[in-house]
């Protein structure tokens, strides 16, 4: 119950409250003070009831009250990062930072002056990285602590509400609801908190239009013994292995009969024509009728056929292939023809058959006929794809998988007829815009116009003020602040803050990291490199005197585990005001914090961009570069950092704004009213519908 109460408060902002059961008070007023002093707490590190909480909280027994409020407090603390200690390595950051030679000028002398130290010192192999008193802290927490004044509170310090919620089974069932009926694939994090939910409610989905999503409910089906939700083989693959993505090898566990005979049954109910699906991944198949021994249930021969194609002994033509000779035999309307059965494939090889020589009108046409059919995730994914082939500062393309990794390449691909990909936008607007629904009386905070639509969630890890890639924001304060705290699990690792800078052409590179501690306008807190008890590094930038426009924080991996093997892993940004006194560390100022995850050896969370009024806002990248296995520094990736970031940077991500542009032509005084903006206001009226971060993949429409 506890992880599901985290869930609610962490994805939904909302505290669960059930219903007064304890409605006598053992002492008179005591669940009012106790509600003020959760309150004081929260504001501690940024967060804050609003008043129907404390008015709900005030009325429960103080008793309650305490033990919910240690429950949320922990919950909110995780969520800024101010679960653990976090230490800098010069105690004084940013005050007191030495120059760079000058740090390592007095570790040598002062390994030199020891007589221990000295023996180890050997001039022709000299690692000054292993120099004693390098790379760990040289001072307590306490020390730190003692070492800085307290934070001077301002009005622009973050403030998160906190709203009243309803009973946990309401708050849980509407979160299930959400995450199984969302239109686009979803974080690992949250196709994780899926399969808790799914266990606990009772309530079942509407639709599902994700297959990974239905995957991991239909592991909890499975588990239940209740009937499997497939439509194609391969769903049936994603219920037995492990990882529903298919992305992993899949190392296939032991069925019960039971579960044998449910997956054999969903296999039998499918028809012959999608047997086409299955040698595209023959291996797997192979290893799970091991398993399956469906020789032993007659009863289903159609399922037994789906082995038989595996192993050869049957033909089975996958629609892909079919699709691809025609293509290659020069037939585009027969590929065409075929394409239109799956509506979601002929709109994402729209681009393809426009460059195929084939007939653009008659292509248009099929993709209109399709257009109708298609999810309107496809829809706003070929639009957004669409607006930027038009685009003349389109030079490059961007390759991202589902973990984030990224890759540039000069676009190659031949323009596309500027009437005719005018049409395809056309029908496209026309075709969401039916699919949107009357938004009633529609307020829209202008912060959120800019925000991009959230077409993926794979790469974007749920966490403290996240938006989805692409998306801007302004920056408020005069000093960012990046941190990053890791905790090694088995072995010694090293994780190395550093931030790129770079001149609006992205040229005239600089950087801030363990190997240049500080310009005129930023500074390094000092490299550590070990974390068996946790570590933390942070880069203090002060953007008035900032005299590049880019700014480009990144974690790169130095050596040790990665960032998914790692016990804990996250990184996040403060801003402050010029003189605000406080730790190096102070959860009220996290503007944003989430967890790094990934196979890639280099993190590029976001980047910061000076506009040509001085004022900065930051663009969210969520992005992984490969690297190296070891040894990764800031120098050695610039180039392929400032490439993907440009290519970032310069795409036209469709944004929230294009969907309220339509939503408002729709608009009609129908009693309703919706509310789209970064957080909801405490006075919407009842009724009223809201969407804000945690549920802007709610507005694709289906």
């Amino acid at each position: 119950m506890d992880t599901l109460v985290d869930l609610v408060i962490a994805r939904r902002l909302r505290v669960p409250l059930n219903a007064e059961t304890d409605a006598a008070e053992t002492v008179p007023g005591w669940g009012e003070v106790a509600a003020r002093q959760l309150d004081a707490a929260l504001l501690s590190v940024g967060f804050k009831c609003s008043a129907t909480l404390l008015d709900r909280l005030a009325a429960l027994p103080g008793e309650t009250v305490v033990d919910l409020g240690v429950q949320v407090l922990a919950s909110v603390r995780r969520m800024a990062g101010d679960h653990v200690q976090h230490n800098a390595y010069f105690i004084d950051f940013p005050a007191n930072v030495p120059d760079t030679m000058e740090f390592w000028v007095g570790l040598l002398v002062e390994a030199l002056l020891d007589p221990v130290a000295a023996a180890r010192v050997q001039p022709a192999t000299l690692n000054l990285l292993s120099l004693p008193g390098y790379g760990r802290y040289q001072h307590t927490y306490a020390d730190l602590l003692a070492a800085h004044a307290e934070l001077i509170p301002l009005a622009a310090d973050r403030v998160t509400v906190l709203e009243a919620g309803e009973s946990l089974e309401s708050e849980a069932r509407d979160l299930y609801l959400s995450l199984a009926g969302s239109e686009v694939p979803l974080a690992a994090e949250d196709l994780e908190a899926l399969g808790l939910l799914a266990s606990f409610c009772a309530d079942e989905p509407e639709r599902i239009p994700v297959r990974e999503n239905r995957a991991v409910i239909n592991q909890v089906r499975l588990a239940k013994g209740l009937p499997l939700l497939v439509d194609t083989v391969t769903d049936v693959l994603r219920v037995a292995g492990g990882d529903v993505t298919l992305a992993t090898a899949t190392r296939f566990r032991s069925f019960r009969r039971s579960e044998r005979r449910a997956l054999l049954a969903a296999l039998d109910g499918l028809p012959p024509a999608k047997l086409g699906d299955v040698p595209r991944r023959r291996e797997q198949w192979k290893r799970l009728g091991e398993r399956l021994h469906p020789h032993e249930f007659p009863q289903f021969p159609r399922a037994a056929q789906v082995f038989e194609v595996a192993r050869g002994e049957r033909r089975a033509a996958s629609f892909d292939s079919r699709v691809e000779a025609a293509l290659s035999a020069g037939r585009t309307a027969d590929a065409v023809e075929l394409l239109e059965q799956t509506p979601g494939a002929l709109l994402r090889r729209v681009d393809h058959l426009l460059r195929t020589g084939s007939s653009a009108s008659a292509v248009v046409d099929a993709a209109e006929r399709a257009a109708e059919r298609a999810s309107g995730r496809v829809l706003l994914s070929l639009r957004e794809h669409l607006q930027n082939r038009l685009a003349a500062s389109a030079t490059d393309r961007v390759f991202l998988n589902r973990y984030g990794r990224a890759w540039a390449a000069p676009e190659s691909r031949t323009p596309l007829d500027e009437d005719v990909a005018s049409r395809m936008l056309a029908l496209l607007d026309a075709e969401i815009a039916r699919r949107l629904p009357d938004p009633g009386d529609l307020v829209v905070d202008p912060d959120v116009l800019d925000v991009a639509l959230p077409l993926s969630g794979k790469a974007v890890v749920p966490g403290l003020g996240m938006l989805p890639r692409g998306s801007l924001s302004k920056v408020d304060g005069e000093l960012l602040r990046f941190f990053v705290h890791w905790r090694q699990a088995a072995r010694r690792t090293d994780y190395d803050l550093s931030a790129l800078m770079l001149d609006p052409s992205y040229d005239d590179p600089t950087h801030i990291s363990w190997t240049n501690y500080g310009n005129d306008f930023a500074t390094y807190s000092g490299d550590l490199t070990e974390a068996a008890d946790g570590a933390s590094e942070f880069i203090d930038i002060r953007l008035a005197d900032a005299d590049q426009a880019i700014i480009i924080p990144q974690v790169n991996i130095y050596t040790g585990e990665s960032f998914d093997q790692a016990a804990e892993a996250f990184f996040g940004y403060m801003s402050r005001n010029a003189g605000q006194e406080g730790r190096p560390f102070e959860a009220r100022t996290v503007r944003m914090k989430s967890d790094l995850r990934g196979s890639g050896q280099v993190a590029l969370p976001l980047v910061f961009l000076r506009g040509d009024d001085g004022t900065w806002r930051v663009k969210w990248l969520h992005l992984y570069l490969k690297g190296d296995p070891f040894y990764n520094q800031v120098e050695g990736n610039r180039l392929t950092t400032s490439l993907l970031v440009r290519s970032i940077v310069e795409r036209d991500y469709l944004r929230v704004g294009y969907l309220v542009e339509l939503m408002r032509a729709k608009a009609t005084a129908n009693g309703h009213a919706t509310f789209i903006g970064l957080e909801a206001p405490a006075d919407l009226p009842a009724g009223a519908r809201a969407y804000t971060p945690g549920t802007l993949h709610e507005l694709i429409p289906a």
